[in-house]
Order: C-alpha cells, then sequence, then structure tokens
C-alpha cells in the first residue's frame, strides 16, 4: 500500500490533534501499533488503556473509550493486529476486537468480537465469518505493508 511507504509513528499529544486530526486523552496508558491508520476526527480515550495492535485501519470519526462515565464503566480496549474499524463507530470499555475482523461503519461495539469476523449493528453482531479470500487479502495486504 503506497500510503505506508514513508509511514512514521505519530507525534501524540494529550488531547492535542495529531496532524492527522485525531486525539487521545491519557497517552500514558495509550499504545499505538506499527503501519496503523487512524481516521480524522477519531476520539481515543485511554485512561484505562486502549492498545491498537500493527495494522490497524479506523475510519473518521470513530471513539473508543476505555471509561465510559454515563454508566461507569471502565476497561481496557484491545483491538487486535490487522482489524478495521469503520466510520463512525463506537468502540466501548473492555471491549477486544480480533484479528482481521472487520466492524462495519456506524456500529456500536460493547462487547468482544472474536478475529476473523464481520460484524455489524447497534449494538454490534457477528454477521459471519470471513470467507478465505477475505482472510487472504487481509493477511497480503499486511505483508505488503
Amino acid at each position: 500500500m503506497m500510503r505506508f511507504n514513508n509511514w512514521t509513528y505519530p507525534e501524540i499529544t494529550d488531547g492535542e490533534p495529531t496532524k492527522y486530526h485525531w486525539i487521545v486523552k491519557h497517552t500514558g496508558s495509550f499504545k499505538l501499533g506499527y503501519k496503523t491508520d487512524v481516521g480524522a476526527f477519531t476520539y481515543i480515550n485511554a485512561q484505562y488503556g486502549v492498545i491498537i495492535e500493527d495494522h490497524v485501519q479506523i475510519g473518521s470519526h470513530c471513539s473508543i473509550y476505555s471509561l465510559s462515565t454515563i454508566d461507569r464503566k471502565q476497561g481496557e480496549v484491545r483491538l487486535e493486529k490487522g482489524c478495521r474499524i469503520g466510520t463512525h463507530s463506537v468502540i466501548m470499555p473492555g471491549v477486544t476486537i480480533g484479528r482481521g475482523s472487520i466492524i462495519g461503519a456506524f456500529s456500536f461495539v460493547n462487547t468482544n468480537i472474536p478475529a476473523g469476523v464481520l460484524a455489524y449493528g447497534v449494538p454490534a453482531k457477528v454477521i459471519r465469518l470471513l470467507n478465505e479470500a477475505e482472510l487472504t487479502e487481509i493477511e497480503e495486504s499486511e505483508e505488503s505493508l
């Protein structure tokens, strides 16, 4: 993928937009993997830990919360290698999204999503397993990075 040819870790300052226009609060509890793609206007609250592994793609306008002040839920959020999060999705505290899984746009994810599936909705539900061609495409895109 051409957009990752010169990829470098972005400078992340607590509560301030990166040069790509996304924000992280509580940067001390935030880990960003190699060759990730975080869309503009995404907000990440990492107070109780947010780990984004390598080759993850996050669409624009997403919200990722390790703390929910409304219901006082808290917990580490983990986006495993190669998963993809569609635009305007919300990931709630304590959720893990499995390796290579795809979350459809405008989804509300409040439970763990296993590896290798397509999930979407409000709340997000597993729709189906990814087929062999889809899994191969994800693996090949990781290797080409």
